[in-house]
């Protein structure tokens, strides 16, 4: 049955798209001429998408998961970053760019129509090497904190963090060298306005930034949730920690502000128990409205596609975003 209607529903898109110009209307159309109306072809072509890490492996599966029901489709995913996205969407390199952030005035002005497919989260990181990892374990890092850490440069050791001045490791501030949706999202929560607000040494992408965390027990920086917490055990990425976010300012991570796993970190996304921003939408952008195989392979992703986001770590839309953004596609 669930193939059945994932068939019906990308079939009925194309047929729509491949007839909407010439059909005559339904009380138009005599029972012979319906019997001998041409059959819909099968979708096929390739689809190029490129952009946000956060995206890539969500994109994977729908991308695997498509082209199971209409093998003459194929695929070319590419990560790089929002920045990347965007710009080779825009630029026709591409027919989908997935960006991790709010869509920009100016990227509207030229051409860029978007659609939210799904939401989630960015999460700051240290090493499990840090020397005070007891400390910020009991008591998590506030928001005014990571403004000082991130922004304002105020804090540089991990004694000011956790209240012992007499320990003066300094901090290695880690931020993305490459545009992402994941640094502007951080950098908002932090108090900033733009990726560049961020202080700290620039690591080209997102995997390059969380091993060189891990490896640095001085080092603090932020990441995606598929890359912070394992999609095979669930478990936090050997290596790193997720330092509470203390959001209540009450100086104790208390249980629904620390994250040992993916379920835990996906609920409270879902919820909004953890706090948007850093909590985001992830986006579709085209190079103005989608239409064809494009807006087929949108389509089934805001349907049948979302019931693959829980399993990938990911937090689907609720009927109500789910339907808007299904109107501004069609």
């Amino acid at each position: 049955m669930q193939k059945f209607t994932l068939f019906f529903i990308t079939t009925l898109v194309a047929f729509s798209l491949l007839l909407s110009a010439c059909a005559s209307p339904a009380e138009n159309v005599s029972p012979a001429e319906a019997e001998s109306a041409p059959a819909v072809e099968p979708l096929k072509g390739t689809i190029g998408v490129s952009g946000a890490f956060a995206l890539y492996p969500m994109m994977t599966v729908w991308a695997e998961e498509f082209q199971k029901i209409h093998p003459d489709v194929q695929f070319d995913v590419q990560g790089g970053g929002a920045g990347k996205g965007m710009t080779d969407a825009l630029a026709g390199a591409v027919d989908i760019g997935m960006v991790s952030r709010a869509i920009k005035d100016e990227e509207i002005s030229q051409g860029a129509y978007w659609v939210a497919v799904t939401k989630d989260a960015v999460f700051p990181i240290i090493s499990a090497e840090n020397p005070v990892l007891a400390d910020i374990v009991a008591k998590g890092i506030s928001q005014e904190m990571f403004n000082k850490i991130f922004i304002t440069g105020e804090i540089k050791t991990w004694g000011e963090v956790v209240g012992k001045p007499e320990i003066t490791d300094e901090i290695n501030v880690y931020t993305r060298s490459d545009s992402c949706g994941a640094g502007e999202m951080w950098a908002k929560f932090s108090g900033g306005k733009v990726q560049d607000d961020l202080k700290g040494i620039g690591v080209n992408g997102e995997p390059a930034l969380v091993d060189t965390v891990i490896k640095d027990p001085m080092g603090i920086g932020f990441s995606n949730l598929n890359s912070v917490f394992d999609l095979g055990s669930g478990g936090i990425v050997p290596g790193a920690i997720v330092p509470a976010v203390d959001i209540n300012k009450n100086g104790l991570a208390d249980a629904d502000e620390y994250f040992k796993n993916k379920d835990e970190a996906v609920s409270a996304v879902a919820s909004s128990k953890y706090p948007s921003p850093p909590a985001r939408f992830e986006n579709l952008v085209t190079k103005g409205k989608p239409s064809g195989l494009v807006q087929a392979f949108i389509a089934w992703i805001l349907t049948d596609g979302q019931q693959y986001l829980g399993q990938a770590g990911y937090v689907p839309l609720t009927p109500e975003q789910q339907a808007e953004s299904l109107a501004k596609i069609k």
